[in-house]
């Protein structure tokens, strides 16, 4: 089933969104992007006459606080949808039950924060450091076994269930897989963001215009490695940046000074640069970098080559000839795909980077390629530089979109078309 051909009128709809939006410390937004995402899944079952049950998490909570409370988000919805959003002050209460059961069409329900409940996520909170493997797995069986009712609970306040939460769909999470099994296939859809994400990753994965380049960015090449792996079979160009040019340089005998590095994957990096040769992927590095004396936006600055940082200083984003090198592989790319940026892109003075890297995947979209941006810091970085309206496709989800393309499935996905 999909959303544009079910009609909502007189249905209560249970919509899995992801509001994980940032607050400052006055509990203010700072960026609704993802709450605006959902909107066109909302509105389409308000306007069919439908009402609205939202679950969503927000943060990562070990338990109910007013930190990590939705309610601090309902007045912005409301306005958002030009309706009145209700709060229910618990998800699985007496109170949620009975507002769920007197909405009527039209009407929209927020339920506090899922995560609240361990059951949301069927992991047990609370154990001692010092517990038995046997105290750790009686724990886990237990909520297993408690996230049952959990979800047939969620599951009871609804005719029909939407999933519009791709950044959380890489989670077999009570409200982004599970529930969907109380639900057979003719009431169970994704939302409108969630049927352009998929479409999107099936883009990038399925209908390849070459040269296909791939740019990441990040810290860590741990924490990348998979995807890279995978991607060093689908791509023709990997610009590999951020931090981890690091322990590629110095894999390679070059000195980084007081560069980020990972001293235990050396080996790692240079098995890499192995596969892409061997797989005839034109891997490719920084040349140059800035340099800082600190890592601070006041510090101070000068170029130097990749291999040659002074002791005492550390690479803070790509320079110049970098910029130049991956300018000319992205301006010659049909498909791009951008998780990470150059630099420490947070600060301005190191944002130069990361900038031209976003420039020229916009220039290469208006010249007929397709652009997939994902990942919280690359996002942050085409919204910082206001190019979002560049690219093709800038995705909200971040891990979500990372296991799609190492070709994992995900269980929100799957879970609806069961």
């Amino acid at each position: 089933m999909t959303i544009d051909n079910f009609n909502f009128a007189g249905k209560k709809a249970f919509v899995r969104v992801d509001f994980n939006v940032p607050l400052d410390e006055n509990f203010n937004i700072t960026d609704d992007t993802r709450m605006r995402a959902a909107l066109p899944t909302l509105k389409k079952i308000l306007a069919d006459g439908g009402s609205i049950i939202i679950g969503s998490h927000l943060g990562r909570p070990k338990g109910a606080t007013d930190k990590f409370s939705l309610k601090h988000i309902i007045g912005h919805l409301s306005d958002l949808l030009g309706v009145e959003v209700q709060f229910a002050n618990d998800c699985m209460g007496e109170e949620a039950a009975l507002k769920a059961a007197a909405l009527q069409p039209g009407e929209v329900l927020m339920l506090e924060n899922l995560r609240f409940y361990a059951e949301e996520e069927g992991k047990p909170r609370g154990l001692a450091e010092d517990a038995t493997d046997e105290e750790k797995a009686a724990a886990k069986a237990a909520v297993k076994e408690s996230q049952k009712e959990f979800t047939k609970k969620l599951a009871s306040y609804a005719d029909c269930y939407v999933n519009d939460a791709f950044g959380t769909a890489h989670r077999a999470h009570a409200s982004t897989a599970l529930i969907a099994k109380y639900f057979d296939k003719d009431h169970k859809m994704f939302g409108f963001l969630m049927e352009k994400e998929v479409a999107a990753v099936d883009k990038v994965l399925k209908d390849i215009k070459r040269p296909f380049t791939a740019i990441m960015g990040g810290s860590k090449v741990s924490s990348k490695i998979e995807i890279i792996e995978n991607l060093l079979n689908k791509v023709d160009n990997l610009i590999l940046t951020g931090g981890m040019t690091y322990t590629f340089v110095k894999a390679q005998g070059g000195n980084i000074g007081n560069s980020i590095v990972e001293n235990d994957k050396l080996d790692l990096a240079l098995e890499i640069i192995a596969k892409a040769k061997e797989k005839g992927v034109n891997l490719v590095l920084a040349v140059d970098d800035k340099i800082a004396d600190k890592f601070a936006n006041d510090a101070n600055t000068k170029y130097c080559p990749v291999n040659n940082v002074p002791e005492g200083w550390m690479g803070m984003d790509i320079g110049p000839e970098s910029m130049a090198i991956f300018t000319k592989v992205i301006l010659e790319s049909k498909t791009i795909l951008w998780n990470g940026p150059t630099g420490v892109f947070e600060f301005d003075t190191f944002s130069t980077g990361s900038r031209v890297v976003g420039e020229a995947i916009g220039e290469a979209t208006g010249n007929g390629a397709f652009s997939l941006v994902g990942g919280g810091d690359s996002v942050a970085c085409v919204n910082k530089f206001g190019l979002a309206d560049n690219v093709s496709y800038v995705s909200t989800g971040g891990g979500a979109l990372l296991e799609a393309i190492e070709g994992k499935i995900l269980p929100g996905i799957a879970a609806i078309n069961e």
